[in-house]
């Protein structure tokens, strides 16, 4: 597969506007290997192999365990994620779902029990913004496979 757009050399507003997004998520308070599991599973979701290559390799080398992510795809039925981590992957499907009945009452209610506000808000824009970078790359068919994570560099 061939590349389409490379958004540095094409429009480099794009690029810098979703980074603007990603660095108010990395201030928020809300816990990075949270963000990056519900970034994995949305880009699972929407089949971006770029996104999905750069998240896991993120998780990895911030010591995320290989069993944790081979069972993201049916954490549903995989005993390996807390209640915290449950409802913020119910709610990040639910919104990236969005077409298959809006997000339900019951999911609202589940990960109220488990986020204030200010934290359902965040991980609500961490969805969006998954959803957002994923349809980016889809679109310009970044090719998957050559992101190295920050924190396995020089190490």
């Amino acid at each position: 597969m061939e590349s389409r757009i490379d958004y540095l050399k094409s429009a480099r507003g794009v690029y810098h506007a979703m980074l603007g997004i990603e660095h108010y998520l990395q201030q928020s308070g809300l816990e990075e290997s949270l963000q990056n599991l519900v970034k994995l599973r949305v880009s699972q979701i929407n089949g971006c192999a770029y996104c999905i290559d750069m998240h896991w390799k993120d998780l990895r080398a911030a010591g995320e365990s290989e069993q944790r992510l081979y069972g993201l795809d049916a954490w549903e039925e995989s005993p390996y994620y807390t209640d915290r981590e449950r409802a913020a992957l119910a709610w990040a499907e639910s919104v990236t779902n969005i077409k298959e009945g809006h997000v339900p009452d019951s999911v609202y209610l589940q990960v109220k029990g488990f986020f204030n506000d200010k934290e359902l808000a965040d991980l609500t824009l961490a969805v969006t913004a998954i959803n957002s970078w994923n349809r980016l790359s889809i679109a310009a068919r970044t090719v998957a496979g050559t992101y190295q994570p920050a924190k396995s560099q020089g190490v």
